[in-house]
């Protein structure tokens, strides 16, 4: 079988026929900047999703942001922009499979070898909305020359280009702003994008009548997403699923079910983007730091307090530490009984998160390594889980024992040496294990277990100097809570010793 996705139009819905033959028709409404995973299993599945309801009548111009991009961009090109999704997980504790043949792409092209078909975008007047997702790295501002149709190479200057050529075709008719939404894991990503736009702006000389436009006509929203895309399966599945359907896929992607998106914007932008209208998770709102706040110290700061002491205990995966009878228990504990009670939100609310999260961790679909969520622990705990034991210390209460097991995991973790391979630690078994991780930090780590060990330092003494260390956690923590240093000796020698019984 050898028939792609686009030439068995035949074994399409009548819904999916007629919705893949109106988009060439559309008007382009969205220029994207992201032609990988992400972007496809999150907001081209939502615009999906509205076209479905009869609610958004555009479609999407999607373009790469690195020169690198490009044999994805042709093939996805020469899939006429269609592609499968398929979102596989649990779903209120029921296992869901659901495919979706995704069409909303009206225009792909390389706008590094069509450099002018990016710039007449700017003369369109159906676009409205510019979206994208470069990564964390492609929403810098690195200093480059404008030579003459010539491509930019970075995305908030080909994005400054684009509204400068815009702004001149439109003689600064404030009505012709755009709206930004970047999709990229920065907190304040669209403040960042704005002063990234206004600083190439002033290198290239452009005149301040433009960059008064800029900020008073066009929006560049904060954004927080979250949904796991897991990308193209492993091969024996995608050969099953091909043998299923009819047609292989080479674009296929997979993501779990859930989905959210907070937007700090007003509710009035839904006429652009009627997302909530179609039922998704996403929000307009006033403040985006309650979400990311919730996020970071109850998703992500589970993820930080499950891997060291699941690594420590052998664990291997999420799914796996979630689903250890005791090691499961105390995640979901600390989360609900000390994690959630140090944030200043409606308690029944975070309940509900986080049982969202624990369906998300035992998703049996994904395989999330802890030897990934592990790079980077210590500024991890610092920004994730480190707030939640200071809102006990500064009320002058003990840090409560799931923390307390925690922070404890974490310091036994980091009793590593440097060896030939890397910083080593290892289990309460013995096994052997690396530790990624700022060099300097880990380099001043590992001097202290082993001046410890050379000395035969008693283990209070280590902890304290560990705690001292001011450069990795942002503070004193010894001098805060001086009773801690004896607590999490105490923890790390039980841990020692019900590993070794």
């Amino acid at each position: 079988m050898n028939t792609t996705i686009h030439r068995r139009i035949e074994k399409w819905t009548e819904q999916q026929k007629q919705l893949h033959q109106q988009t060439a028709q559309l008007p382009i409404k969205v220029l994207q900047i992201g032609e990988g995973n992400f972007l496809r299993g999150f907001f081209d599945w939502m615009i999906y999703s509205c076209r479905q309801q009869g609610l958004y009548e555009g479609a999407i111009a999607v373009t790469q942001p690195r020169i690198s991009g490009k044999p994805k961009i042709d093939a996805l090109a020469a899939q006429e922009g269609v592609y499968t999704l398929v979102i596989r997980g649990l779903e209120n504790g029921i296992n869901v499979e659901r495919r979706e043949i995704i069409s909303v792409f009206g225009e792909v092209f390389d706008p590094y070898s069509q450099w002018n078909k990016f710039l007449e975008l700017a003369k369109s007047e159906s676009l409205e909305v510019v979206v994208s997702n470069t990564t964390e790295a492609g929403l810098v501002y690195k200093p480059e020359a404008l030579k003459e149709n010539e491509p930019i190479h970075s995305y908030p200057g080909k994005l400054t280009k684009l509204l400068f050529e815009r702004y001149t075709f439109f003689n600064g008719d404030p009505s012709k702003g755009l709206v930004c939404l970047p999709c990229e894991l920065l907190e304040r990503n669209g403040d960042r994008l704005r002063e990234c736009v206004l600083q190439y702006s002033e290198d290239w000389g452009y005149p301040d009548a433009f960059k008064k436009w800029i900020l008073e006509h066009n929006q560049f929203l904060n954004s927080l997403v979250d949904r796991i895309v897991t990308g193209y399966p492993d091969d024996e599945q995608a050969f099953k699923w091909f043998e299923e359907w009819g047609y292989k896929d080479g674009q296929l992607t997979t993501a779990e079910p859930y989905h959210l998106w907070a937007i700090e914007a007003d509710a009035d932008l839904e006429r652009l983007l009627p997302l909530q209208k179609a039922g998704l998770n996403v929000h307009w709102v006033e403040d985006l730091k309650p979400y990311q706040t919730r996020k970071v110290r109850i998703l992500n700061g589970a993820h930080t307090l499950m891997t060291p002491i699941g690594i420590l205990h052998g664990m291997e995966q999420v799914r796996q530490t979630i689903e250890h009878e005791q090691l499961g228990a105390f995640v979901k504990e600390t989360v609900e009984r000390e994690i959630i009670p140090a944030l200043p939100m409606g308690q029944e609310e975070l309940c509900k998160y986080a049982a969202e999260v624990y369906e998300r961790f035992l998703n049996p679909f994904i395989r999330h390594r802890l030897s990934d969520i592990a790079m980077n622990s210590l500024s991890k705990f610092t920004t994730r889980l480190l707030p939640s034991l200071l809102y006990y210390i500064e009320r002058g209460e003990k840090v409560p024992q799931g923390l307390l097991k925690g922070f404890a995991g974490l310091l036994r973790y980091y009793k590593v040496e440097q060896t030939a391979e890397g910083y080593a630690g290892k289990t309460l078994k013995g096994e052997s294990y690396l530790v990624r991780d700022d060099e300097t930090m880990l380099a001043k780590v590992a001097g202290i277990w082993r001046e410890a060990a050379g000395s035969k330092q008693p283990l209070g003494e280590t902890i304290a100097l560990l705690l001292a260390a001011s450069d990795i956690w942002g503070c004193n923590v010894a001098e805060l809570r001086p009773a801690l240093t004896a607590e999490l000796e105490q923890a790390i020698v039980e841990m020692e010793r019900a590993a070794n019984e």
